[in-house]
């Protein structure tokens, strides 16, 4: 227990994660940004994100480093994940536009992370075992890469699961307004035939010789 303990805490002074995950709509011709801080230089950023419903599920993005320069960018991307290198200290943008759409509102789910793994120490103590610490810690970066894989795919089939729900209400509403336009235009020619019946049979003021 005292080395998993030592063990939880080491991977814990080994990795700080700075996060931030959202769903936001994005309503069309709306540019929406996102802004995240980098302490120092050779950070590893993370960017995820994907559309989740609207339209044909795409969406432009665009990422800035704090001297504005576009480091980063897609048209008409559906979805995407992305790593960084943080090359300059300040204050890095993510911004997604919905211009190609005059009349949809896109969801946008999406990740930042702000990553910062240093090198390790030596062991302050001479009695620790190093060797032992060392093959324990890749162990935990291994099951911390294999869980990192299993969330993005969590992601992915959260992101096929609402386009997947997106496309069958789109389908069910189209659906239901045929409906009503058919059983109105049913309506209509049920009531314009008795009418032109009633009509051809109450025709007065004419005579008709035999």
């Amino acid at each position: 227990m005292f080395l998993l303990s030592c063990l939880f805490l080491l991977l814990c002074s080994l990795i700080t994660v700075n996060a931030s995950a959202l769903t936001t709509p994005i309503a069309a011709n709306e540019r929406l940004c996102f802004f995240a801080d980098v302490d120092k230089a050779g950070e590893k950023i993370g960017f995820y994100f994907a559309v989740q419903s609207g339209g044909s599920f795409d969406i432009d993005f665009e990422v800035k480093d704090p001297s504005d320069k576009v480091i980063l960018d897609g048209s008409r991307e559906r979805q995407g994940d992305y790593v960084l290198t943080a090359n300059t200290v300040g204050e890095y943008s993510f911004c997604f536009e919905n211009d190609m759409s005059t009349l949809t509102e896109k969801l946008v789910d999406f990740d930042i992370m702000v990553e910062s793994e240093p090198r390790r120490d030596a062991p302050a103590k001479p009695g620790q075992i190093s060797d032992q610490t060392s093959s324990l810690e890749e162990s935990v970066f291994r099951l911390n890469g294999m869980l990192m894989n299993i969330k993005r795919t969590q992601k992915h089939f959260h992101t096929r699961e609402n386009r997947g729900f997106s496309i069958v209400k789109s389908i069910q509403n189209r659906l239901f307004w045929y409906c009503v336009l058919e059983s109105l235009g049913i309506i209509t020619m049920a009531v314009l035939q008795v009418y032109v019946l009633q009509t051809f049979f109450t025709k007065t003021g004419r005579r008709y010789k035999v």
